[in-house]
């Protein structure tokens, strides 16, 4: 049984706890061929780079190329996700995954 005073020491220390977290920039354009012309675009999200294939429909729906990503600092809770001015830029590119 977990003792009292360390849930209350536990519940105190967890308010003061800061979580950070990582934002990638994609140059996105679709694979599939539509009747009209959907125009490439330059996408802002959490997701890592094979999440977001994976997400949007694989490597056979869109081509996705990873211009920047960097790192949200301090509490961000509650808040819109940040700028690269407001964040730390990552110099590590990660995989995008499978070969295209």
């Amino acid at each position: 049984m977990i003792k009292p005073t360390l849930l209350f020491t536990a519940l105190i220390f967890s308010s003061q706890a800061f979580c950070e977290y990582r934002v990638y920039q994609y140059y996105v354009r679709t694979k599939i061929q539509n009747i009209t012309n959907v125009p490439a675009e330059v996408v802002t999200s959490t997701l890592n780079p094979v999440a977001y294939i994976a997400y949007h429909g694989g490597n056979e729906a869109v081509e996705v190329n990873l211009l920047r990503s960097w790192q949200c600092m301090g509490n961000t809770s509650k808040l819109p996700v940040c700028t690269i001015s407001e964040g730390k830029e990552l110099n590590e590119v990660p995989s995008l995954g499978a070969p295209q």
